[in-house]
C-alpha cells in the first residue's frame, strides 16, 4: 500500500514515498528533498553465508547522470565504475549503520541507494544517508535503530544546517553527523582550521537535528514498518569459551598480548592456538570457529586490562604517543619527499608537482567542481602487515585514506594565484600498526614542505581509542591507538589540524554511539597530541616551507593579460602557442581571466616565452626597440616576426644607413635584428626601422 510522509527539514519539504516503488526489497524508500530524488533499498539474504566471521554488509551509492541532465563520458556511454565520491559517500553511510546490526548476524545484508535527480540546493549524498536508514527500518531486518544524519556548513561563523552545495563547497566546514535517539555514532568533517569549542558547537547542534528526524521516522515505522525476521545466530557457544580457558588461562592469554612487538604478540598467538587446537582436535564444530573464538578471547582479556587496570597491550600510558621520528628528502630527484614514524606504523610521502593543466578533471553530479588541483593517494600493500597478497589497485579503505589526509590538508594550501601547481601527494605504506592515515597526514605535510609549497600552517593528526563498560560514565579514552586497541576497542577518532584548530575529522565505532563527554574527550586529547607531535618530531625535521621549489620540480613565471587578448595568444587552431611551447619547450596555461603561467625547467626558455607572451598583447610603443625575426624578403622590405604571430614591416629605406638597391644585400632570412617603432605611417600601418635601432 503507498503512503506517503512529509516532514520539514532545515527550512525544506522531505517527502518519502513507501510502497510505492521496489516491493520485493525487504525495505525500500523513495525520497525527494527539494527537487533531488534517491531510491533506497534494503535487502537481505535468507540464510546466512557459510564460513564468515564477520558481517557482510555492502553499502552502493550509484550516482546516474541523468539526475544532472547529462550523458555519461567515454566510449560506451553509460555509468561504469563508482567515482570516489560514490566510494566515500558509500563508506559515510556504512560507517554508522554497521554497529546497528546484530554481532551475531551473518546474513548477506545490502544497502543500495539510486541518485535519480539533483536539486543543488538538496545535496543527493544527505538524502541517501536518511534513506538507508530508513529503508532497514521499516524492514524486516534486525537493525537496532532508526538512525539519522544531518550535515552543517559555516558561512561567516553561522552554521547552516544542511547547506546547498554551492555552500557546501566554498563554506568552512563540511559536517556530517549521524545519531541514535540518544548519542552520536558517527562524525565525518573537514574545515577550515574550525576551533574545538565551535566544532563541538556545530556536532551537537547537527545532533539535535537528528533527534527530529529520528521522532519522524519511528512514527512511520510504527505504522508500516515489517517485524524483524528471526535468524540463525553465529555467536560462539559459551561452554567453548569455558574449555578454552582450562586449557589456556587468562593469565597465559595476559602474556601473550601484552607486547609492544605485533610480530611477537601474533607468534604468542599462534602457539596458543596450536594448542586449543589440538586439544579440540575432536570437536569439529569447535575447530570450525576456533579462529573466531581466539579473537574473542584476545578481545575480552585486552579490554579488561585496559579498563580495569589502565594497563595498555605495549605498556604504554592512556594518552602517551608511541616513539616518533620524522626526515625529509629521503628519496632523490623527486620534488618532495618525507617520512614520518609512529611505533610500527611508518609512512614515505613523495610529492609531485606540475602545471595547472595536469589537473583531474572531474566529471560527476557536482556541477560546481570539475577539476582537482591537490590530489592525495594512499598505498597500502600487503608487505606493510607482513602478509603476501597481489596488489589489484586501491580499495574503498585505500581511498578513504587517502581522502581523508587530502581533506586535513586542503585549508593550508596556497590559492592557485599563489603557488600556480597541480599537486599530488602520494603515502606509501610502508609498515602499519594503527592510523596509518594519519601518519599519511604528518608525513604529507612535510613532503609539501620540503616540496616548497608554501603551506599556511603546519598540519599533524592522531587518532583516539575508546573502550567502555557497562555504563555510559565507565569508559577509557586512549591516545594513539595501535591496531591491536583499534581491533578490540569501541572506537577510532581520527582529528587532524593545526595550532588554531581542526582541518578534518573521522569519527567511526563499533557500539551504539558516543556520550558528549566522549567526544569532547577525544577531541581535547587529539589536539594535545598533534601540538605534541608537531613539536618534538615534525618541526625539528622541517618547521616551515622552503622558499622555492627543487632543482627537479618544473618552475613557474606568470602574468596578466588582457581576456580579449587570449586569442590573440592562442592563435588560430592554437597555431600561436604551439609554435612558442615547441620553440622554447615549456608548458603554457591560460585561464579565462587572462591569467597566463608559463612552466619549465630551463629558466632560459620559460622567459623567452614569457617575451613572446608579452610582446603579443602588448601594443607596439612608438621609440622602443624590438628584437625580431626576418621571416619574408620583399623588394620593397623585409617583414620581421617578433612573436609568433606578431610581425611588423621595415621598409628598405630602414634597413641601413646607407641606401641599398636590394634588402638581400643586408638581411637573409632568419636573421635576428633589433628594431626601433617608428610609430604609424600615412595609411595607420606600424612601421620599424632597423637602421635607427643601431
Amino acid at each position: 500500500m503507498f503512503k506517503q510522509y512529509s516532514m520539514d527539514l532545515a527550512g525544506r519539504k522531505l517527502t518519502l514515498d513507501i510502497g510505492r516503488v521496489c516491493a520485493q526489497a525487504n525495505g525500500a524508500v523513495l525520497l525527494h528533498y527539494g527537487d533531488t530524488t534517491v531510491l533506497s533499498t534494503a535487502t537481505a539474504s535468507k540464510e546466512p553465508r557459510e564460513g564468515i566471521d564477520f558481517f557482510p554488509l555492502s553499502v552502493e551509492y550509484e550516482e546516474k547522470m541523468y539526475a544532472v541532465g547529462k550523458i555519461p563520458g567515454g566510449f560506451n556511454k553509460r555509468e561504469g565504475k563508482a567515482s570516489e565520491n560514490a566510494i566515500l559517500t558509500s563508506r559515510v553511510i556504512d560507517r554508522p549503520m554497521r554497529p546497528l546490526f546484530p554481532k551475531d548476524y551473518r546474513n548477506d545484508v545490502t544497502l543500495n541507494n539510486m541518485v535519480m535527480s539533483v536539486d543543488t540546493e538538496c545535496r543527493p549524498e544527505l538524502l541517501a544517508m536518511l534513506g538507508s536508514a530508513i529503508a532497514t527500518t521499516i524492514s524486516d531486518i534486525p537493525f537496532d535503530g532508526p538512525c539519522a544524519t544531518t550535515q552543517v556548513g559555516l558561512v561567516d561563523g553561522e552554521f547552516i544546517v544542511n547547506p546547498s552545495q554551492k555552500v557546501w563547497d566554498e563554506g568552512d566546514l563540511q559536517l556530517t553527523v549521524a545519531s541514535t535517539s540518544q548519542k552520536v555514532i558517527m562524525i565525518e568533517a573537514g574545515a577550515n582550521i574550525v576551533p574545538e569549542d565551535k566544532m563541538i558547537e556545530a556536532i551537537y547542534m547537527a545532533h539535535d537535528v537528528n533527534q527530529t528526524i529520528i521522532e519522524f521516522v519511528n512514527k512511520i515505522a510504527a505504522e508500516v514498518g515489517k517485524e524483524k525476521h528471526s535468524y540463525e545466530s553465529c555467536a560462539i557457544p559459551e561452554e567453548m569459551f569455558a574449555a578454552m580457558k582450562t586449557i589456556v588461562t587468562p593469565e597465559e592469554m595476559e602474556a601473550a598480548v601484552f607486547t609492544d612487538d605485533k610480530q611477537t604478540r601474533e607468534k604468542n598467538i599462534d602457539e596458543l592456538t596450536a594448542k586449543m587446537k589440538e586439544a579440540f582436535a575432536d570437536n569439529e564444530e569447535w575447530l570450525a570457529v576456533l579462529g573466531e573464538a581466539v579473537y574473542q578471547y584476545q578481545k575480552k582479556t585486552v579490554r579488561k586490562m585496559i579498563l580495569k587496570d589502565h594497563k595498555r597491550p605495549d605498556g604504554r600510558a592512556i594518552d602517551q604517543i608511541r616513539p616518533l621520528s620524522a626526515e625529509v628528502d629521503i628519496i632523490p630527484r623527486v620534488h618532495g619527499s618525507a617520512m614520518f614514524t609512529r611505533g610500527q606504523t611508518q609512512i614515505c610521502d613523495i610529492v609531485t608537482l606540475a602545471p595547472l593543466s595536469e589537473a583531474q578533471k572531474i566529471d560527476g553530479l557536482d556541477e560546481n567542481v570539475t577539476t582537482k588541483r591537490y590530489l592525495h593517494h594512499y598505498n597500502f600493500p600487503s608487505y606493510s602487515v607482513g602478509e603476501t597478497k597481489p596488489s589489484r589497485g586501491p580499495g574503498r579503505r585505500e581511498i578513504g585514506h587517502g581522502a581523508l589526509a587530502e581533506k586535513a590538508l586542503m585549508p593550508v594550501l596556497p590559492s592557485e594565484q599563489e603557488f600556480p601547481y597541480a599537486i599530488r601527494a602520494v603515502s606509501e605504506t610502508f609498515e602499519s600498526n594503527g592510523s596509518t592515515s594519519m601518519a599519511s597526514t604528518c608525513a604529507s605535510c612535510m613532503s609539501l614542505m620540503a616540496a616548497g609549497v608554501p603551506l599556511k600552517a603546519m598540519v599533524a593528526g592522531i587518532s583516539c581509542g575508546l573502550v567502555t563498560g557497562d555504563t555510559d560514565d565507565d569508559y577509557i579514552v586512549l591516545t594513539d591507538i595501535q591496531g591491536l586497541e583499534d581491533f578490540f576497542g569501541d572506537m577510532d577518532f581520527k582529528v587532524t589540524g593545526t595550532t588554531e584548530g581542526i582541518t578534518a575529522i573521522q569519527m567511526d565505532i563499533k557500539i551504539h554511539g558516543l556520550t558528549r563527554p566522549i567526544v569532547e574527550e577525544a577531541i581535547r586529547r587529539t589536539r594535545q597530541a598533534r601540538l605534541f607531535i608537531m613539536d618534538t618530531c615534525m618541526k625539528p625535521a622541517i618547521d616551515k616551507p622552503r622558499a622555492s621549489v627543487g632543482e627537479y620540480a618544473p618552475k613557474i613565471i606568470q602574468t596578466q593579460i588582457d581576456p580579449a587578448k587570449i586569442g590573440e595568444v592562442v592563435g588560430q587552431r592554437g597555431k600561436v602557442i604551439n609554435s612558442i611551447i615547441d620553440e622554447c619547450g615549456v608548458k603554457i596555461d591560460i585561464t579565462d581571466d587572462g591569467f597566463v603561467s608559463v612552466c619549465g625547467i630551463e629558466q632560459a626558455g620559460m622567459d623567452k616565452a614569457m617575451k613572446y607572451i608579452r610582446t603579443i598583447v602588448d601594443e607596439f610603443e612608438e621609440g622602443r626597440i624590438y628584437e625580431g625575426k626576418v621571416i619574408s624578403i620583399k623588394e620593397f622590405g623585409a617583414f620581421i616576426e617578433f612573436a609568433p604571430g606578431k610581425e611588423g614591416m621595415v621598409h628598405i629605406s630602414k634597413v641601413a644607413n646607407e641606401r641599398i638597391n636590394h634588402v638581400e644585400d643586408v638581411l637573409t632570412l632568419g636573421d635576428v635584428v633589433k628594431c626601433k617603432c617608428m610609430g604609424k605611417d600615412k595609411m595607420g600601418r606600424i612601421s620599424f626601422s632597423i637602421k635607427d635601432a643601431l
